[in-house]
């Protein structure tokens, strides 16, 4: 097998690796910079990246497909996979152009083995595959949550310990990270994800899908906020918990519209966005102060939202607390934050085996480094 072309770090003797690509570990090193080629297929966006060394970006190609579920109100998953089996191969192509990157420079093949749709996360896993056998490169699974989290170090400078706020459509959790790459959930969503309460709520308000975008708008052109429950659980805990809210803001439109006194709907979207990033912030600090992290990150599709933003970012202000978070670009699924939690695993040897399979229900702890 070719050794001559990628990064080798330092080996880690507690290693993972039980593949066909163990024997890199005894290759020649090299000053070359590390350059991963990336690929996260796991919802619907299709998306390509490569990136330098874990932190530059070469390129970042994403393909989103919400165009094509706005229709049905929601991700289709059989329809997502047909769409990446259509984009993969062009989108590869103009990673590689956008780059400036042959193939024969890449130092190893990365991809979100989960959590996500199946289908849609084989197509993903399917094709680095073939990219790793065909170049003889490492093939490196992704946990989709690392990449998120690890797409703070695409532009900021992590210091451990650390907590990360990541929320997403499907995620809403709280993951202490004591040092680099090793994680531990200490609070989850017991039933729906931040991102589903929003779409639940717009769906309610008749906004289109992805409804998140349109709540945040909403909630800032409100002159006041329908007063709302908030779900702050036991005293001690950092889970969450949106479905009482939701229910809520269900039940507060329906008997307003009994009454033939509807809502305005920019105070239902203020009173519903205030709620849920109360909750989210101050169990977030909560957190940072319990675990004394250095630094709070704020990660997932959800960290685009203005309202929680610049909650955040004043609440930590005032608590004096380091708050990084991407930029918009990073928020949503792409494959850059999947090359800069991969490049964890090969700095220290970690490779996966071609025999690796899609996990729709990988967990984060268990994919520590």
């Amino acid at each position: 097998m070719k050794t001559s072309n990628y990064y080798t770090g330092s080996p880690d003797s507690g290693g993972h690796d039980s593949g066909e690509h163990s024997n890199h570990s005894e290759g020649a090193r090299t000053e070359k910079p590390a350059l991963i080629l990336a690929i996260e297929t796991s919802c619907d966006e299709t998306s390509v990246a490569i990136v330098e060394s874990g932190t530059i970006i070469r390129s970042n190609i994403v393909s989103s497909q919400v165009a094509t579920h706005q229709r049905f109100g929601g991700v289709v998953p059989e329809v997502a996979s047909r769409k990446h089996v259509e984009s993969i191969t062009w989108i590869i192509e103009e990673a590689f152009e956008k780059a400036g990157v042959r193939p024969s420079e890449l130092s190893a093949i990365a991809v979100t083995e989960g959590p996500g749709l199946i289908g849609a996360l084989l197509v993903g896993v399917v094709a680095a595959k073939a990219l790793a056998y065909s170049l003889d490169l490492p093939l490196i699974g992704v946990h989709h949550i690392a990449g998120h989290i690890y797409a703070n170090r695409l532009v900021h400078q992590l210091e451990y310990p650390l907590v990360s706020l990541v929320v997403s459509g499907g995620h809403t959790e709280l993951v202490y990270v004591e040092s680099e790459g090793r994680f531990r959930i200490i609070g989850q969503t017991r039933d729906d994800a931040a991102g589903e309460a929003y779409d639940k709520v717009a769906r309610a308000l008749k906004l289109p899908y992805p409804g998140g975008p349109h709540v945040d708008r909403l909630a800032h052109e409100a002159a006041e906020a329908l007063p709302l429950p908030r779900a702050w659980l036991e005293p001690d805990s950092y889970d969450f918990s949106f479905s009482g809210l939701k229910s809520a803001v269900l039940a507060a439109l329906n008997s307003a519209a009994m009454k033939g006194q509807p809502l305005e709907p920019q105070a239902v979207a203020k009173g519903f966005q205030d709620s849920v990033t109360d909750v989210l912030v101050e169990k977030s600090l909560r957190a940072v102060r319990a675990y004394g992290a250095k630094q709070l990150l704020l990660a997932g599709g959800v960290a685009a939202n203005r309202g929680l933003r610049e909650r955040l970012a004043a609440r930590c202000a005032e608590a004096e607390v380091p708050l990084l978070a991407p930029p918009l670009g990073l928020c949503t699924d792409n494959a850059a934050m999947i090359a800069a939690a991969a490049f964890l695993k090969l700095e220290r040897n970690q490779f996966s085996s071609l025999e690796l399979k899609a996990e729709p229900m990988l967990k984060l702890e268990a994919w520590s480094v």
